[in-house]
């Protein structure tokens, strides 16, 4: 995905800024829990966006990669474990 940013919000540049991989799957909190057990931290806490769970990570480039997987829950949901 490529984003533009509003006059006057754009981040301050660095690795990958405005770009960001993103993977429909399954069951994205399945995935979180898998990383979460290997030391692998998310980005925040998974939330629903759009009707999908998304699971936000950095790759150790420093790059945005997302996993997100169809959900009925309510938006801007957060993950309450």
């Amino acid at each position: 995905m490529l984003q533009e940013f509003l006059p006057g919000r754009r981040p301050p540049e660095r690795l990958g800024t405005g770009t960001s991989v993103s993977f429909t799957c399954d069951d994205a909190l399945a995935l979180y829990r898998e990383f979460k057990a290997r030391g692998i931290q998310a980005r925040r806490t998974p939330f629903v966006g759009n009707h999908l769970w998304v699971v936000p990570v950095t790759d150790p480039d420093g790059y945005c990669i997302e996993f997100a997987s169809p959900t009925d829950a309510p938006e801007e949901s957060e993950l309450q474990e």
